[in-house]
């Protein structure tokens, strides 16, 4: 709970939402149809939750910018390499429960501290509402450790590096689209990189584009093409 209090700002309700959201799928427990107590479902909604703030940020923010712009800055602020940063600053690489031996496997940990950052705003949101939600974000994490003007002048063209690191090294990759797990929304697409026939990331999201563009940064994470945490 203090650890909590520290980290949030505020006393949480109910305590077991944030447990779960610090439990990686290799730490869970399987708890009724195969499904495990871990963060994934808090990540679901979190990353959900934290899209919608960031883009009203980014409308009121850039009265006069196109949507294609505002798509490409929100995708910056929410990238997996930007939340696993913002996870390190605030210290939940110090809270998350995960199997050990995934120390041994460093490609493997890609997107562990960014999954927790979101199931941690999944918990916040079915703790406080919206409001409280929207405020934290951009009062407590947004404003202190988010530079977006410096974000607004850096690459983050995931699929062109990885096609390029794919060429210099002589390796095929592909985008293939593939079926959603069941009970997930027909309407989302569910994208896999493939290198050298191998799954090196997925990306799932309403847009293609998008679920390209967030497969490929996993995938460039799962290469070390950029560093994850």
């Amino acid at each position: 709970m203090k650890k909590l209090k520290n980290l949030l700002g505020f006393v949480p309700g109910n305590v077991k939402l944030y447990q779960m959201a610090f439990r990686h799928k290799s730490a869970a427990k399987i708890i009724k149809e195969g499904v495990k107590n871990s963060n994934e479902r808090l990540e679901f909604l979190g990353d959900a939750v934290l899209g919608s703030v960031v883009a009203e940020l980014l409308f009121k923010l850039y009265p006069y910018k196109d949507e294609g712009f505002l798509t490409e800055m929100r995708s910056k602020i929410v990238s997996r390499a930007n939340l696993n940063q913002l996870s390190r600053k605030l210290g939940l690489n110090e809270l998350i429960q995960y199997d050990a031996r995934m120390i041994s496997y460093p490609n493997k940990q890609g997107s562990l501290l960014g999954d927790a950052f979101e199931a941690l705003i999944g918990a916040v949101y079915l703790d406080k509402g919206y409001q409280f939600t929207r405020e934290f974000l951009l009062s407590r994490i947004i404003k202190p450790h988010v530079d977006i003007h410096t974000l607004e002048n850096t690459e983050t063209n995931f699929k062109s590096r990885l096609i390029e690191w794919c060429q210099q090294e002589g390796k095929d990759v592909q985008f293939v689209q593939t079926d959603n797990p069941e009970g997930e929304s027909s309407k989302m697409f569910s994208i896999q990189v493939q290198v050298n026939g191998e799954v090196c990331g997925l990306g799932r999201d309403f847009n293609k584009k998008s679920a390209e563009k967030l497969a490929a940064e996993r995938a460039c994470e799962f290469l070390r093409i950029i560093e994850s945490i």
